[in-house]
């Protein structure tokens, strides 16, 4: 543990190096993962069409996706032999971003749209009533619940850093390329190195904590200023 300390304490180039590539893809597959997930949650939500509960009942079992299965989806696509083979991202953060963005729509998603589902009626009546276009019927409902949109876009970013198979697969674990907290934990774990894991686990799960401690603090603000 002390050992650990020291590591994180003497910022090893290597290893913050790590702590910014987890970071960096982390940040913009959640990013594209909200881009996607709360228009899409949106339109699900309003839509009427026949297989709705369907769909729903879909995106939330793929909350439960293991990471793996994307991982080796994409890497169907991006590999040599595949459809966008010629793009050459593979073993790249694009190619993480790519994975992580898969992986993060269907929980951004589904948290949404059961927020949406609290929704009273009677807003989507009031706004449509006062002349409201789609579009500001779309930003009058995000206003109403950001709250539940910031909580569902942390909580993808939470399981999105935590993720190892989809990095594993798609990045390679290259050093001071692609290599990530989780698969760098992974594989110096494997080497015996401890120390170096445990100061990486310590940093990921302090990232935990504050993303954790943000959001509780975002949502009581939001709590006051109701009152």
């Amino acid at each position: 543990m002390i050992n650990a300390l020291k590591l994180i304490l003497s910022f090893d180039k290597e290893l913050y190096f790590v702590v910014y590539t987890s970071l960096f893809v982390a940040f913009f597959s959640t990013i594209l993962s909200s881009i996607i997930g709360v228009p899409l949650a949106y339109f699900v939500d309003l839509s009427k069409f026949k297989f709705k509960k369907i769909i729903i009942s879909f995106l939330n079992s793929l909350v439960a996706l293991p990471t793996v299965v994307v991982g080796l989806f994409v890497y169907s696509f991006l590999s040599r032999k595949g459809v966008f083979g010629f793009a050459g991202v593979l073993f790249t953060p694009i190619a993480i971003i790519i994975g992580q963005t898969i992986l993060g729509i269907p929980i951004i998603t589904s948290i949404i749209i059961s927020g949406f589902s609290k929704i009273d009626s009677r807003l989507y009546e009031t706004l449509t009533t006062l002349g409201a276009n789609k579009f500001q019927l779309f930003v009058g409902i995000l206003r109403e619940t950001k709250t539940i949109i910031i909580s569902a876009i942390l909580s993808g970013f939470g399981r999105i850093i935590g993720e190892v198979g989809v990095s594993m697969m798609l990045g390679g674990n290259i050093r001071l390329y692609t290599r990530t907290l989780t698969t760098a934990i992974a594989l110096e774990t494997s080497k015996g190195e401890f120390s170096l894991a445990l100061s990486m686990g310590i940093i990921l799960l302090t990232l935990a904590l504050i993303i954790n401690f943000l959001a509780y603090l975002f949502i009581k603000k939001e709590d006051l200023w109701k009152r």
